[in-house]
C-alpha cells in the first residue's frame, strides 16, 4: 500500500521543534473550520430544538428524530468515511462531502415539515462522517509526528469544543432573531471554508489498490453501525419497547460479525483489522467514547435542569454553560507543555480525574442551588475536557501509517459518537425510570461519575513512565 503524504508544512528548527509557516497555519485554520463547523451545527441546533418545534408543530417523537437523525448519520457512517479518506483521497471527500453539508443544512432552514429536518440532519450528520475524518486525516498526514504534529491536533481539538462552546450562546441569540438561521449561518461557514480549503488543501494521488474497493465490507460495516446506534439511541426510552432495542442491537451485532468475517477473507479489506492490536489506539478510541459520553450526559442533563426544574431560558442557560468552554483556550496553549513535559498518557489520565471529581460536586444538587454552587464542576469539567481530548486525539493517531491515518480517525470519531449517544440515552434512561424533579436529575448524573471513573481506569496503563509526549 502506498503511503505517499504530503509535503509537510512546517519549517524545522533545531532541537526538534518546528514554527508553522503562514501557509501552513492558514491549511490548519480551515481543517479546523471543519470541526468548528461541525461542533456550532450540533449546538446551535440543541439551543435551538423547542422553538422549532413549538413553531412547526412536531410531535415529541418528530423533534426527537431531528436531534437523533444526525447523531444516526455520523455515528452510523464515521467508520466508512474514515477509511474512504484513505482509499479514495482526503481533499476529494473533504470538499465533496462539505458540499452536501452545505446544501442539506441549507434544505434544513427551509424545511416546513418535521420529515424535511429529518433528512435534513441525518444528511448532515453522514456529510460530517465522511468530512470530519478527512480534515484529521489531512492533518495527520501533513504534520511530522511529534511537536509540530501534536500542536496542530491540539488547535484541531480546541477548536471543536470552541464550536461546541461558542454554539451553545450563539444558537440562543439565532434562535431570538428566527430559528432558520441555526441553519443557514452553518451554510455561510461552509461556503467560506470551502472557498479556503479548494486553495489551501493539497493535491493528492489516492493510494492504488489491487482487489478493487470492499463493497461487501462497506456495506457491512455500515450496516451495523447504524443498528447499533438506533439502539443506542433508543435506549432513551427506557423498558418502553425494549423488544424492538433489543433486535436492532442483536442485528448490529450479528453484522458487525459479518464484518469481521468479511475482512478475514477478503485481499482488500476495508479494514486491516490488525489495527485493533495497536493498545495505545484502542486505549485512546475507549477514551474518547467515555469523556465524550460522560459530558454529553452531563450537558444534557444539566440543561434539563435549568431550564425545566429552575426556569431559565435557553440564553440564560447557554451562557451559564459557557465556563466550559475554558478549554478552547487550554487546549492549544497549556496542554502542548503539559503534554511535552509529562507524556499524553499522563495529561489524559488528570483530566479524566478531573472530570470524575467534577460530576461528583454536581451529585447533591438541588432546587435551589445558585449559580456560584455550580461553577465549581462547570470550570473542572472545562479543564479537564482541555486536558484530555486533545491528547486522546494525539494517542488514537500516533504511530498510525500515514495510508490508515484516515481510518484511525474514522475509528476515534465513531468513537466520540456512540459515547455521546451512550452518554444522553443512558442519563435520559434512568431520569425516566426515576421520574422528574431533583431526585431524578441526581440519579442520572450518577452516570457521568461512572464513566469518567471508568475513563480513569482505562488511562492508567497509559501513564506509565515513558519519554515526553509519549504514551
Amino acid at each position: 500500500m502506498s503511503t505517499e503524504r504530503a509535503p509537510a508544512p512546517v519549517e524545522e528548527r533545531p532541537g526538534g521543534s518546528a514554527a508553522l509557516s503562514g501557509r501552513s497555519w492558514a491549511l490548519l485554520l480551515v481543517l479546523c473550520g471543519a470541526i468548528f463547523l461541525e461542533g456550532i451545527d450540533v449546538a446551535m441546533l440543541a439551543v435551538a430544538i423547542p422553538t422549532i418545534r413549538a413553531d412547526l408543530g412536531l410531535s415529541t417523537g418528530t423533534a426527537a428524530w431531528v436531534v437523533s437523525g444526525y447523531v444516526l448519520g455520523y455515528a452510523g457512517f464515521t467508520l466508512l468515511g474514515g477509511r474512504a479518506a484513505d482509499l479514495l483521497g482526503r481533499r476529494r471527500m473533504f470538499l465533496g462531502w462539505l458540499v452536501v453539508f452545505l446544501v442539506f443544512s441549507a434544505f434544513g432552514g427551509l424545511a416546513t415539515e418535521g420529515w424535511m429536518l429529518v433528512v435534513s440532519r441525518f444528511v448532515t450528520g453522514v456529510a460530517s462522517a465522511f468530512m470530519t475524518p478527512a480534515a484529521l486525516s489531512v492533518i495527520t498526514t501533513s504534520y511530522p509526528e511529534g511537536p509540530q504534529r501534536n500542536k496542530a491536533l491540539l488547535v484541531y481539538a480546541g477548536t471543536s469544543a470552541g464550536g461546541f462552546s461558542l454554539g451553545l450562546v450563539i444558537g440562543g441569540l439565532l434562535t431570538q432573531i428566527g430559528w432558520r438561521w441555526v441553519f443557514f449561518a452553518p451554510v455561510l461557514l461552509a461556503a467560506a471554508i470551502l472557498v479556503a480549503a479548494v486553495r489551501l488543501i493539497p493535491a493528492e494521488r489516492p493510494p492504488i489498490r489491487k482487489g478493487g474497493f470492499d463493497l461487501p465490507g462497506a456495506a457491512t460495516a455500515a450496516g451495523a453501525m447504524l443498528l447499533l446506534t438506533y439502539g443506542i439511541v433508543r435506549l432513551e426510552h427506557g423498558l418502553d419497547g425494549w423488544t424492538f432495542t433489543l433486535a436492532a442491537v442483536g442485528a448490529g451485532l450479528l453484522l458487525a460479525g459479518l464484518f469481521v468475517l468479511v475482512e478475514r477473507r477478503t485481499p482488500a479489506p476495508l479494514v486491516r483489522l490488525g489495527i485493533l492490536r495497536r493498545a495505545p489506539l484502542v486505549r485512546a478510541d475507549l477514551g474518547a467514547l467515555l469523556l465524550l459520553g460522560s459530558f454529553m450526559g452531563f450537558q444534557f442533563m444539566t440543561t434539563l435542569y435549568l431550564q425545566e426544574l429552575r426556569g431559565w431560558g435557553s440564553l440564560e442557560t447557554s451562557l451559564a454553560l459557557l465556563v466550559m468552554g475554558i478549554d478552547v483556550v487550554l487546549a492549544p496553549t497549556v496542554t502542548p507543555i503539559l503534554v511535552n513535559r509529562f507524556g499524553y498518557g499522563r495529561v489524559i489520565l488528570s483530566g479524566f480525574a478531573l472530570a470524575a471529581l467534577g460530576y461528583a460536586l454536581f451529585l447533591p444538587v438541588g432546587s435551589d442551588w445558585t449559580y456560584l454552587m455550580m461553577l465549581p464542576t462547570l470550570l473542572s469539567l472545562g479543564l479537564a475536557f482541555g486536558l484530555a481530548y486533545g491528547p486522546l486525539t494525539i494517542a488514537a493517531t500516533d504511530g498510525v501509517d500515514a495510508g490508515e491515518q484516515g481510518l484511525a480517525g474514522g475509528l476515534l470519531q465513531t468513537a466520540t459518537q456512540f459515547g455521546a449517544a451512550v452518554g444522553v440515552a443512558s442519563v435520559t434512561a434512568v431520569y425516566g425510570l426515576v421520574g422528574p424533579g431533583a431526585d431524578g436529575f441526581r440519579a442520572a448524573l450518577v452516570v457521568p461519575v461512572v464513566m469518567a471513573l471508568v475513563g480513569v481506569a482505562v488511562a492508567v496503563p497509559g501513564a506509565r513512565r515513558g519519554a515526553p509526549g509519549r504514551r
